[in-house]
């Protein structure tokens, strides 16, 4: 019988510790994600910088992003790099992780 101490947990949440393998159990049964891009269409200004960083991202006629639902997420650890990179130059801080 374990006790209460016995369990490793996350100090930070009081929760037990995630194992390597559940993540990918937990995204398998539908119940975690990969975060995707998404733009503030209202704060966003047009510069383009997210679509010359993102191979998922283009722009519209008017220069605004386009997120393509299919290419535009953080998965891998390149690609999660990437996308962090590509909300950090943001000039208009518009675009974000949903």
């Amino acid at each position: 019988m374990s006790t209460p101490g016995d369990r490793s947990t996350d100090r930070s949440t009081d929760r037990p510790a995630e194992r390597p393998g559940d993540v990918d159990t937990r995204r398998r049964l539908g119940l975690a994600h990969e975060p995707r891009v998404a733009v503030d269409r209202i704060a966003c200004t047009g510069h383009g910088v997210c679509a010359q960083l993102l191979a998922g991202v283009t722009l519209d006629e008017w220069g605004y992003p386009v997120v393509g639902d299919d290419r535009a997420t953080a998965g891998g650890e390149d690609g999660r790099e990437l996308v962090d990179l590509a909300v950090r130059l943001c000039p208009a801080r518009a675009l974000y992780l949903r």
